[in-house]
């Protein structure tokens, strides 16, 4: 790794994302229940609407069926296979609208948060919890907020691909033909954008523009040869034999793997090389139709109990060292999390290489590669 990146990269600290160069700011756990006036106001809101959030994404299904028992607050959810770009775009085409097409919280890619934030689509929260969360990964005036995080990988059906890819050069072998796909449209979800950087890091170019242009390259490579298939990756193509071979986040590659129960058989490789982590975080729009609803689901999320449920999830929480530190996780489900040395290389970009990788990506996808992913 060279010291350039070094210089530039996340660290973690026991499972927590920590930007390079700032102390991890953790006092006394705060895990205290929301207040009785919160919770009678967003019952009186009586209704909350969140958007793309899968039910098999991190463990949100549960989630989401846990807060109604818990609250008796309807939830609408809006497109579950939405990226990150069309959440923020649909606050924006929501603005003046308090029907159910305007989302109340997103749950967007890092990069996303700040630019949301500077555009006036978020408004200010900070739960109960916040003090347990570290001051890196959330915005000091609590526009946006980490939520969890994972890396990369690639999910593979093992019945059909009997030669199981290890790296990224693997890919352009012939062996994989009409076979590899990506988990979004790299012009705008957060996840694909991702998926074209991590490509390239794998190819040592570590200046995140650089990357980019090598991850367009790849996928360039990767199209030409035939084994790009221009389909968004999920469970259901990946068992048909569809897209064999999906570039997704770790967790929901287990997710699925847990799901299809064996039926084909699911192998998840974390990339010897350009391994990506992603963090993810949470906002409520600025013109929230049910603000405290709103307010009352990310009190949840950021409880023991919603921390935990993402671990469920294989997502690491952004609390995870708080929820080890009182013994809030299950020994169970620890042991089910995946070896730490799968994750030794990961890379966790900061806001301003997402930025710029993402610039390059979105804008030359069409002009290198050419695949219109639908």
């Amino acid at each position: 790794m060279t010291s350039i990146l070094k210089s530039r990269l996340l660290a973690t600290v026991a499972g927590v994302v920590v930007f390079a160069g700032v102390a991890p700011a953790f006092v006394a756990p705060a895990w205290a229940e929301p207040s009785a006036e919160l919770i009678a106001a967003a019952k009186k809101e009586g209704a909350l609407t969140v958007i793309a959030l899968p039910h098999d994404w991190c463990g949100y299904g549960p989630m989401i069926d846990a807060f109604k028992a818990k609250y008796g607050i309807t939830i609408n959810e809006l497109n579950p296979d939405a990226g990150s770009g069309d959440e923020v775009q649909a606050i924006k085409a929501n603005k003046g609208n308090t029907g159910p097409q305007a989302p109340d919280v997103i749950d967007v890619g890092l990069s996303f948060g700040p630019t949301a934030k500077a555009e006036g689509l978020i408004q200010p929260y900070k739960v109960s919890t916040w003090a347990s969360i570290p001051a890196s990964a959330k915005d000091a005036d609590g526009y946006w907020t980490g939520d969890y995080y994972g890396v990369l990988a690639f999910e593979v059906n093992a019945d059909i691909v009997k030669k199981i890819p290890q790296d990224w050069k693997d890919l352009l072998s012939s062996d994989y033909a009409n076979s590899v796909a990506l988990a979004g449209d790299p012009r705008s979800a957060n996840q694909a954008i991702q998926g074209v950087y991590a490509a390239g890091l794998a190819s040592e170019a570590h200046d995140p523009t650089k990357a980019a242009e090598a991850g367009l390259k790849f996928y360039s490579e990767l199209n030409k040869k035939g084994n790009f298939v221009p389909v968004v990756g999920k469970a259901a193509p990946l068992a048909q034999g569809a897209t064999p071979i999906v570039v997704r986040w770790d967790y929901n590659a287990f997710a699925d793997r847990d799901t299809l129960k064996g039926n084909p058989k699911v192998e998840v490789v974390v990339p010897h090389s350009g391994v990506v982590a992603g963090v993810y975080v949470q906002a409520i729009s600025a013109f929230a139709p049910h603000p405290n609803a709103a307010k009352l689901w990310l009190e949840y999320l950021y409880s023991d109990e919603g921390q935990t449920a993402w671990l469920r999830g294989y997502c690491h929480p952004i609390r995870f060292k708080d929820l080890v530190e009182h013994k809030a996780i299950p020994a169970d489900l620890l042991a089910k999390l995946p070896p730490a040395a799968a994750y030794d290389k990961a890379v966790f970009p900061t806001i301003e290489d997402q930025d710029a990788a993402k610039a390059v990506i979105t804008k030359n996808w069409d002009s290198v590669v050419g695949a219109s992913v639908k």
